[in-house]
């Protein structure tokens, strides 16, 4: 059975197509899987004629085997009575060879039915085998499908991404970004020279508020006022 032929009859078109589209392959796989299905109902349906030929084989040979004895015991019955003498031998000798007769038929029918029996087995492990091959193909694939499944779900996402990044340039998002952030580095940098142009300012006022600080020599000065009315000399 090839498993590549089911996978593709729906035709070298769609085939080709698939490359193309992920989908296909996972539709035909499906589709190859059900067509599995189907042949496997339809080995199963014939293995379980074959199998009832195959008993009724059995059967046959039970019944033949039984009517040869049948026939067996009757031809000794009736030589046993023309030995006796409650028959002649003339016709007990006939009858008995009639029984022969048809005891040898009934063993060329068993024979065949054993022949047919024998077939019909050999029959039954090669269907049986067959079967188990579907049986273990179907699993397989159905075990493949879903690796496929996940395997095209992983690739599109894959695919989709790697779009978005192949894309990024030519969308100018990159750029744009990149000038932002020229911008923040700018503004930042202003920012901070404009700091450093408030702190010297400052710090300039102040070295000209302390040096033209008077507080403290005037409070000296008002003290050697006091000193002087009290006086207090130093």
């Amino acid at each position: 059975m090839n498993i590549f032929k089911r996978l593709f009859k729906i035709g070298q078109a769609e085939a080709n197509a698939a490359v193309d589209n992920m989908e296909d392959p996972i539709r035909m796989t499906e589709q190859g899987i059900r067509d599995l299905k189907i042949d496997l109902e339809k080995s199963l349906e014939s293995l379980a004629q074959v199998k009832a030929l195959a008993i009724r084989a059995k059967n046959d040979i039970e019944e033949f085997t039984a009517k040869a004895d049948d026939y067996q015991q009757k031809a000794m019955l009736v030589l046993t009575k023309a030995k006796n003498g409650a028959i002649k031998s003339e016709e007990a000798d006939e009858l008995a060879k009639e029984a022969l007769i048809r005891k040898e038929e009934v063993g060329l029918q068993i024979k065949t039915a054993k022949e047919e029996e024998k077939n019909y087995h050999e029959s039954v492990t090669k269907l049986e085998n067959n079967v188990q091959e579907v049986k273990n193909t179907i699993n397989k694939w159905e075990n493949e499908l879903k690796t496929l499944k996940a395997r095209v779900k992983v690739s599109k996402a894959t695919k989709n991404l790697n779009k978005q990044m192949a894309e990024l340039d030519a969308s100018g998002t990159v750029n744009m970004l990149k000038r932002m952030k020229d911008k923040v580095l700018q503004e930042e940098a202003l920012a901070e020279a404009y700091g450093d142009i408030a702190k010297n300012k400052k710090d300039i006022d102040s070295k000209l508020n302390k040096a033209a600080d008077t507080t403290q020599t005037t409070a000296e000065n008002n003290l050697a006022d006091l000193k002087k009315q009290l006086g207090i000399n130093d």
